[in-house]
This record gives structure tokens, sequence and C-alpha cells, in this order.
């Protein structure tokens, strides 16, 4: 059983993924994910779409992008962004071709996240044109602007260290 927010959304995407040789002696390939797809053909993950001049196109497979309520200040700055963005994070696994696709997010806080790991690739792209009037849809439907309350400091009492009982400047 999944738990989420209430009015969580969940838009079914596909990956389209390049390996290349790399044009380093410390890596035998370069990855990268160039295109998030509106609807995910009929095929398994990592089915080889097209081999040329040393590139193989693949299908990474499909995943969601989910939308949370909790979310929206963060999906309405990508949209403000130019361009509005989508990350794609591909896991190293064991099983060929060496990659997973583990998430697809226009929530820029979230993919944050994954960068810190520091072992998965996060590829951002330019937000695909027929995903971002559900994006807006949903920011409309669900964005709260909040107030930020700002904290009055108390001025620090100076004396405040010097007065400990059974200190060395204490009675």
């Amino acid at each position: 059983m999944r738990l989420e927010v209430p009015g969580t959304i969940r838009i079914p995407v596909a990956v389209l993924a390049e390996r290349r040789p790399a044009a380093t002696r410390w890596a035998d390939w370069s990855w990268r994910a160039i295109e998030v797809l509106r609807e995910a053909p009929e095929l398994p993950p990592w089915t080889v779409l097209r081999e040329q001049a040393g590139r193989t196109l693949f299908l990474a497979g499909a995943a969601e992008v989910v939308l949370s309520p909790t979310d929206t200040p963060n999906y309405r700055d990508n949209l403000t962004a130019d361009p509005p963005l989508i990350w794609v994070v591909l896991r190293p696994v064991e099983a060929g071709p060496g990659l997973a696709l583990h998430a697809v997010t226009v929530d820029a806080g979230e993919a944050q996240l994954y960068a810190d790991s520091g072992a998965d690739l996060l590829e951002s792209l330019p937000l695909p044109d027929w995903l971002r009037p559900t994006v807006d849809a949903f920011i409309l439907r669900h964005h709260v602007e909040r107030a930020r309350h700002k904290r009055r400091r108390e001025d620090a009492d100076p004396e405040a260290l010097g007065k400990r009982p059974g200190g060395r400047r204490g009675s």
C-alpha cells in the first residue's frame, strides 16, 4: 500500500537514453537521457531502438511524474525558470546495460536530493510542451501561498555567561 497526500497525481511517461563511447580512459561508456515521452511503447525496458556510429538509443523504460499538493512552490519555481526543466534519474545496477530508470520529476528540490547522492546519473531536460499545461493546472488547483513568519531575535545578554552558579565568575 502506498501512502500519498490526497490530491497527488501520477503522470505516466517514458524515457529515451543514449549510450556512446566515453571520451575518457576511466569509463567505457557515457550515458545521457535525451527525451521524455508522453506514452511508453509496448517494449521492455532497455530495448535497443537504434544503433548508429557507436551510439545506441534505448527505451530506458516507463516511469511516473508524481505531482503532490505539498510541493507546488517547487513546481511553480521550476515553471518560472528559463527554460523549465524535467529531471531524469538513472541509477547504476549490476544487470545489463548497467543502469535502471529510477525516477522522473519536475521538482528541483527532489532532483537536488538525487544529485547529492553522488551515485545516480541525474539529467535535466527541457520540460516537454505537452506536460506544462498539466503542471500549470495542478499548481492553480492546489497551490496555497503560505505566509512567512520571521522570528524576532532577542538581544543577547553579554553577562549571561558570567552568571553561572559554581562557575569561575559565578557566585
